[in-house]
């Protein structure tokens, strides 16, 4: 368990990152049990670990696993959440859930036998965790995390903070929204930069 939570702590370190994905502020963090899914590369790990280095000053409350960690495949997440709850953990983040067995079942478990304990888990085979065995759809709040916008790369960038535009105002005042971004940005030349390395 040592080297799950020397792992955690490296991590956490190392996230220096203050951009922020569009999902981070849409996500309940308070519910008992969190999905969330989204294709490899989207900014899931990042998005947990973003979210426990700003709201958890006492590191020994949350802890982040990766369910693809080798001490994992001689112990149970179920014993790593019991020994995690029992030292006074409140807080579970569980990555790459589709690569562990069973782990539909074992998360259930975990929601049933710590009612204290708050879990989020990510996977990226959205497949996987809808047919998972475990009734979780009860449980977990699930999210799905997209690629990253336009928008948001624009801002990742350092180039330009745009606001979210609900639909109906970029129907009825389409031209005056491209107008204003127009004179700011030139748009086709970092849209080609956008669709290369976006």
């Amino acid at each position: 368990m040592d080297s799950l939570l020397n792992t955690y702590r490296k991590l956490i370190s190392a996230e220096k990152s203050d951009f922020k994905r569009y999902l981070h502020s849409d996500i309940d963090w308070n519910e008992r049990m969190t999905g969330i899914t989204g294709a490899c590369g989207t900014g899931k790990t990042t998005l947990i670990l973003q979210h426990i280095r700003d709201n958890f000053p006492d590191r020994n409350k949350a802890v982040y696993v990766s369910l693809d960690n080798l001490w994992l495949s001689k112990n149970s997440l179920l014993d790593f959440a019991e020994r995690f709850s029992v030292y006074g953990g409140t807080h579970l983040f569980i990555d790459e859930v589709h690569k562990y067995p069973n782990w539909s079942l074992e998360l259930k478990n975990v929601y049933d036998n710590y009612p204290d304990l708050k879990t989020v888990f990510t996977g990226s085979s959205i497949l996987e965790i809808y047919k998972s065995d475990a009734d979780l759809s009860r449980r977990a709040v699930k999210y799905e995390l997209h690629g990253l916008s336009f928008r948001e790369y624009l801002s990742l960038e350092k180039i330009i903070d745009l606001p979210v535009l609900p639909l109906n105002e970029i129907l009825s005042n389409h031209i005056d929204i491209a107008d204003d971004i127009r004179n700011k940005i030139k748009v086709i030349p970092l849209f080609k930069q956008y669709l290369k390395n976006g």
